[in-house]
Protein backbone atom coordinates (compact mmCIF):
# COMPACT_ATOMS: atom_id res chain seq x y z
CA UNK A 1 0.00 0.00 0.00
CA UNK A 2 3.00 2.40 1.00
CA UNK A 3 4.38 1.48 -2.23
CA UNK A 4 1.13 2.13 -4.16
CA UNK A 5 1.22 5.87 -2.30
CA UNK A 6 4.94 6.68 -3.45
CA UNK A 7 4.58 5.73 -6.83
CA UNK A 8 1.69 7.76 -6.95
CA UNK A 9 3.33 10.64 -5.49
CA UNK A 10 6.09 10.56 -7.55
CA UNK A 11 3.97 10.69 -10.51
CA UNK A 12 1.71 13.95 -9.27
CA UNK A 13 5.29 15.50 -9.00
CA UNK A 14 6.28 14.56 -11.78
CA UNK A 15 2.96 16.02 -13.49
CA UNK A 16 3.22 18.95 -11.69
CA UNK A 17 6.79 20.13 -12.84
CA UNK A 18 5.68 19.10 -16.21
CA UNK A 19 2.74 21.43 -15.71
CA UNK A 20 4.83 24.27 -14.16
CA UNK A 21 7.82 24.18 -15.99
CA UNK A 22 6.10 26.26 -19.15
CA UNK A 23 5.29 29.03 -16.74
CA UNK A 24 8.88 29.78 -15.82
CA UNK A 25 9.86 29.42 -19.30
CA UNK A 26 7.17 31.97 -20.63
CA UNK A 27 8.15 34.33 -17.82
CA UNK A 28 5.34 36.55 -16.21
CA UNK A 29 4.93 39.28 -18.51
CA UNK A 30 2.39 42.47 -17.57
CA UNK A 31 -1.10 42.08 -19.25
CA UNK A 32 -1.37 44.25 -22.08
CA UNK A 33 -3.89 47.41 -21.75
CA UNK A 34 -7.70 46.51 -22.66
CA UNK A 35 -8.32 48.83 -25.86
CA UNK A 36 -11.49 49.26 -27.23
CA UNK A 37 -11.05 48.70 -31.09
CA UNK A 38 -13.82 49.47 -34.14
CA UNK A 39 -13.93 45.57 -34.97
CA UNK A 40 -14.25 44.19 -31.50
CA UNK A 41 -17.62 42.57 -30.86
CA UNK A 42 -19.52 41.01 -32.89
CA UNK A 43 -20.98 44.00 -35.17
CA UNK A 44 -17.69 45.60 -34.70
CA UNK A 45 -16.32 46.75 -38.17
CA UNK A 46 -12.43 47.78 -39.11
CA UNK A 47 -12.08 51.83 -39.71
CA UNK A 48 -11.12 52.55 -42.82
CA UNK A 49 -8.99 55.67 -42.36
CA UNK A 50 -7.27 54.00 -39.44
CA UNK A 51 -6.62 50.83 -41.87
CA UNK A 52 -4.59 53.28 -43.85
CA UNK A 53 -3.08 54.66 -41.61
CA UNK A 54 -1.54 51.60 -39.91
CA UNK A 55 -0.45 50.38 -43.59
CA UNK A 56 1.59 53.36 -43.74
CA UNK A 57 3.35 52.75 -40.66
CA UNK A 58 3.89 49.09 -41.80
CA UNK A 59 5.39 49.97 -45.03
CA UNK A 60 7.47 53.15 -43.53
CA UNK A 61 8.66 51.47 -40.24
CA UNK A 62 7.95 47.88 -40.35
CA UNK A 63 8.62 46.57 -43.38
CA UNK A 64 12.35 47.29 -43.38
CA UNK A 65 12.43 43.90 -41.08
CA UNK A 66 9.13 42.41 -41.25
CA UNK A 67 8.07 40.45 -43.99
CA UNK A 68 3.84 40.09 -44.32
CA UNK A 69 4.39 37.07 -47.02
CA UNK A 70 0.83 35.50 -46.74
CA UNK A 71 -1.02 38.92 -47.82
CA UNK A 72 -1.03 39.98 -51.48
CA UNK A 73 -1.52 43.61 -52.83
CA UNK A 74 -4.84 42.80 -54.16
CA UNK A 75 -5.84 42.21 -50.46
CA UNK A 76 -5.86 46.02 -49.94
CA UNK A 77 -8.45 46.35 -52.25
CA UNK A 78 -10.66 44.04 -50.72
CA UNK A 79 -14.01 44.81 -49.27
CA UNK A 80 -13.25 45.80 -45.76
CA UNK A 81 -9.47 46.31 -46.75
CA UNK A 82 -7.49 49.45 -46.25
CA UNK A 83 -7.87 51.00 -49.91
CA UNK A 84 -11.57 49.19 -50.75
CA UNK A 85 -13.40 51.00 -53.57
CA UNK A 86 -16.93 50.01 -54.80
CA UNK A 87 -16.18 51.24 -57.61
CA UNK A 88 -13.55 48.63 -58.10
CA UNK A 89 -15.20 45.06 -57.59
CA UNK A 90 -12.05 43.48 -58.59
CA UNK A 91 -9.03 44.18 -56.04
CA UNK A 92 -6.68 44.03 -59.08
CA UNK A 93 -8.43 46.88 -60.96
CA UNK A 94 -7.73 49.28 -57.91
CA UNK A 95 -5.60 52.09 -58.96
CA UNK A 96 -4.13 52.82 -55.33
CA UNK A 97 -3.59 49.17 -55.15
CA UNK A 98 -1.60 49.07 -58.00
CA UNK A 99 0.56 52.25 -57.47
CA UNK A 100 1.14 50.57 -53.95
CA UNK A 101 2.77 47.25 -55.75
CA UNK A 102 4.98 49.02 -57.84
CA UNK A 103 6.47 50.32 -54.95
CA UNK A 104 7.72 46.61 -54.27
CA UNK A 105 10.41 44.49 -56.03
CA UNK A 106 9.52 41.20 -56.45
CA UNK A 107 11.65 38.02 -57.35
CA UNK A 108 10.92 36.68 -60.70
CA UNK A 109 12.69 34.57 -63.77
CA UNK A 110 13.47 35.96 -66.80
CA UNK A 111 11.25 33.65 -69.18
CA UNK A 112 13.71 34.06 -72.35
CA UNK A 113 17.42 33.77 -70.68
CA UNK A 114 16.32 31.84 -67.44
CA UNK A 115 17.55 34.32 -65.00
CA UNK A 116 16.85 35.62 -61.64
CA UNK A 117 15.56 39.01 -61.84
CA UNK A 118 13.48 41.82 -59.60
CA UNK A 119 10.41 43.31 -61.03
CA UNK A 120 7.63 45.22 -59.81
CA UNK A 121 5.27 43.59 -58.35
CA UNK A 122 1.78 43.74 -59.56
CA UNK A 123 -1.20 43.42 -57.07
CA UNK A 124 -1.41 39.64 -57.63
CA UNK A 125 2.15 39.37 -56.19
CA UNK A 126 2.52 38.98 -52.13
CA UNK A 127 4.09 41.07 -50.19
CA UNK A 128 8.19 40.35 -50.65
CA UNK A 129 10.57 39.93 -47.79
CA UNK A 130 13.03 42.35 -46.99
CA UNK A 131 16.00 40.32 -46.59
CA UNK A 132 16.41 36.41 -49.32
CA UNK A 133 16.48 34.52 -47.04
CA UNK A 134 16.91 33.91 -42.41
CA UNK A 135 20.36 33.82 -42.49
CA UNK A 136 20.43 36.91 -43.94
CA UNK A 137 17.93 38.43 -41.90
CA UNK A 138 19.63 37.15 -38.69
CA UNK A 139 23.24 38.52 -39.78
CA UNK A 140 20.68 42.26 -40.41
CA UNK A 141 19.63 41.74 -37.03
CA UNK A 142 22.15 40.57 -34.07
CA UNK A 143 21.25 36.71 -34.30
CA UNK A 144 17.27 37.82 -34.05
CA UNK A 145 14.98 36.50 -36.60
CA UNK A 146 11.91 38.90 -37.47
CA UNK A 147 8.96 37.48 -37.20
CA UNK A 148 6.74 37.45 -40.23
CA UNK A 149 3.80 39.69 -39.51
CA UNK A 150 0.65 38.10 -41.67
CA UNK A 151 -0.58 36.34 -38.60
CA UNK A 152 0.84 38.21 -36.05
CA UNK A 153 -1.96 38.99 -34.33
CA UNK A 154 -3.64 36.09 -34.17
CA UNK A 155 -0.42 34.46 -33.53
CA UNK A 156 -0.02 36.61 -29.84
CA UNK A 157 -2.65 36.68 -27.10
CA UNK A 158 -3.47 39.66 -26.93
CA UNK A 159 -3.98 40.41 -30.57
CA UNK A 160 -4.04 44.20 -31.12
CA UNK A 161 -3.75 45.12 -27.52
CA UNK A 162 -0.56 42.84 -27.16
CA UNK A 163 1.25 44.45 -29.97
CA UNK A 164 0.22 48.14 -28.68
CA UNK A 165 1.73 47.63 -25.97
CA UNK A 166 4.81 45.78 -27.49
CA UNK A 167 5.70 48.73 -29.46
CA UNK A 168 5.29 51.17 -26.27
CA UNK A 169 5.97 49.23 -23.37
CA UNK A 170 9.91 50.01 -23.81
CA UNK A 171 11.15 50.93 -20.40
CA UNK A 172 14.50 51.81 -18.74
CA UNK A 173 15.92 48.33 -17.31
CA UNK A 174 15.44 48.24 -13.23
CA UNK A 175 18.57 48.89 -11.21
CA UNK A 176 20.07 45.40 -11.07
CA UNK A 177 19.01 43.42 -14.41
CA UNK A 178 21.66 43.02 -16.51
CA UNK A 179 20.70 43.51 -19.94
CA UNK A 180 22.68 42.01 -22.86
CA UNK A 181 23.75 43.82 -25.97
CA UNK A 182 21.72 43.80 -28.57
CA UNK A 183 18.31 43.47 -26.06
CA UNK A 184 16.08 45.85 -24.99
CA UNK A 185 13.83 45.60 -21.85
CA UNK A 186 9.93 45.17 -21.84
CA UNK A 187 7.99 44.35 -19.49
CA UNK A 188 5.16 42.71 -21.82
CA UNK A 189 7.67 40.44 -23.36
CA UNK A 190 7.70 36.88 -22.24
CA UNK A 191 10.57 35.97 -20.82
CA UNK A 192 12.43 34.42 -17.56
CA UNK A 193 14.40 37.26 -15.88
CA UNK A 194 15.62 35.51 -13.28
CA UNK A 195 19.27 34.91 -14.21
CA UNK A 196 19.98 38.52 -15.10
CA UNK A 197 18.55 40.04 -12.28
CA UNK A 198 20.34 40.66 -8.79
CA UNK A 199 18.22 41.29 -6.41
CA UNK A 200 15.55 40.09 -4.31
CA UNK A 201 14.43 36.46 -6.52
CA UNK A 202 11.17 36.89 -4.70
CA UNK A 203 10.55 40.17 -6.43
CA UNK A 204 12.23 39.79 -10.07
CA UNK A 205 10.69 42.61 -12.76
CA UNK A 206 7.93 41.54 -14.85
CA UNK A 207 8.63 40.94 -18.67
CA UNK A 208 11.39 39.89 -20.91
CA UNK A 209 14.02 41.02 -23.20
CA UNK A 210 13.43 41.83 -26.87
CA UNK A 211 16.00 42.11 -29.59
CA UNK A 212 14.19 44.91 -31.46
CA UNK A 213 14.88 48.19 -30.55
CA UNK A 214 12.05 51.13 -29.94
CA UNK A 215 10.25 50.94 -33.27
CA UNK A 216 8.19 54.05 -33.00
CA UNK A 217 9.21 57.67 -32.60
CA UNK A 218 7.36 60.48 -32.05
CA UNK A 219 5.96 62.21 -35.66
CA UNK A 220 7.91 59.33 -37.46
CA UNK A 221 5.63 59.03 -39.69
CA UNK A 222 3.16 61.62 -41.31
CA UNK A 223 -0.22 60.56 -42.01
CA UNK A 224 -2.44 61.85 -44.66
CA UNK A 225 -5.73 62.47 -43.54
CA UNK A 226 -3.64 65.00 -40.88
CA UNK A 227 -3.98 62.91 -38.06
CA UNK A 228 -0.99 63.53 -35.00
CA UNK A 229 1.44 60.96 -34.82
CA UNK A 230 2.05 60.60 -32.04
CA UNK A 231 3.83 56.99 -30.32
CA UNK A 232 0.43 55.94 -29.17
CA UNK A 233 -1.37 56.87 -32.12
CA UNK A 234 1.04 54.66 -34.26
CA UNK A 235 0.95 52.00 -32.35
CA UNK A 236 -3.22 51.43 -32.58
CA UNK A 237 -3.09 51.92 -35.52
CA UNK A 238 -0.51 49.38 -36.89
CA UNK A 239 -1.74 47.03 -34.22
CA UNK A 240 -5.26 47.54 -36.59
CA UNK A 241 -3.96 47.09 -39.58
CA UNK A 242 -1.94 43.92 -38.65
CA UNK A 243 -5.18 42.62 -37.18
CA UNK A 244 -7.10 43.26 -40.67
CA UNK A 245 -4.05 41.45 -41.98
CA UNK A 246 -4.61 38.51 -40.03
CA UNK A 247 -8.38 38.14 -40.84
CA UNK A 248 -9.30 40.37 -43.95
CA UNK A 249 -12.52 38.43 -43.96
CA UNK A 250 -13.34 39.56 -40.34
CA UNK A 251 -16.38 42.12 -41.41
CA UNK A 252 -17.93 39.19 -44.02
CA UNK A 253 -17.39 36.52 -41.25
CA UNK A 254 -19.44 38.51 -38.93
CA UNK A 255 -22.12 39.21 -41.64
CA UNK A 256 -22.51 35.54 -42.50
CA UNK A 257 -22.75 34.14 -38.76
CA UNK A 258 -25.21 37.20 -38.13
CA UNK A 259 -27.37 35.76 -41.24
CA UNK A 260 -26.85 32.32 -40.00
CA UNK A 261 -28.25 33.12 -36.42
CA UNK A 262 -31.39 34.62 -37.94
CA UNK A 263 -31.83 31.73 -40.07
CA UNK A 264 -31.41 29.28 -37.18
CA UNK A 265 -33.79 31.07 -34.79
CA UNK A 266 -36.70 31.36 -37.38
CA UNK A 267 -36.23 27.54 -38.17
CA UNK A 268 -36.30 26.90 -34.81
CA UNK A 269 -39.70 28.83 -34.91
CA UNK A 270 -41.29 26.93 -37.65
CA UNK A 271 -39.92 23.60 -36.00
CA UNK A 272 -41.55 24.18 -32.96
CA UNK A 273 -44.86 25.31 -34.82
CA UNK A 274 -45.06 22.39 -36.67
CA UNK A 275 -44.28 20.36 -33.72
CA UNK A 276 -47.38 21.56 -31.97
CA UNK A 277 -49.50 21.16 -35.60
CA UNK A 278 -48.86 17.43 -35.85
CA UNK A 279 -49.31 16.72 -31.92
CA UNK A 280 -51.91 18.60 -31.12
CA UNK A 281 -54.67 16.27 -30.58
CA UNK A 282 -52.52 13.87 -29.19
CA UNK A 283 -52.38 13.31 -25.09
CA UNK A 284 -48.61 13.34 -23.62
Amino acid sequence: MLRKLSVIAAVAGLMASFAAAPALAAGHPLEPEKIHWSFNGPFGKFDQAQLQRGYKVYREVCSSCHSMKLVSFRNLGDKGGPFYNEKYPNSNDNPWVKAIAKEFEVADIDSETGDAIKRPATSADRFPSPFPNEAAARASNGGAFPPDMSLLAKARHGGADYIHAIVTGYKNPPAGLKVGPGQHYNPYMAGDLAAYWSGDHAHVPPGGFIAMAPPLTEGGVTFDDGTKATVDQQARDVAAFLTWAAEPKMEERKQTGFAVMIYLILFAGLLYASYRKVWKNESH
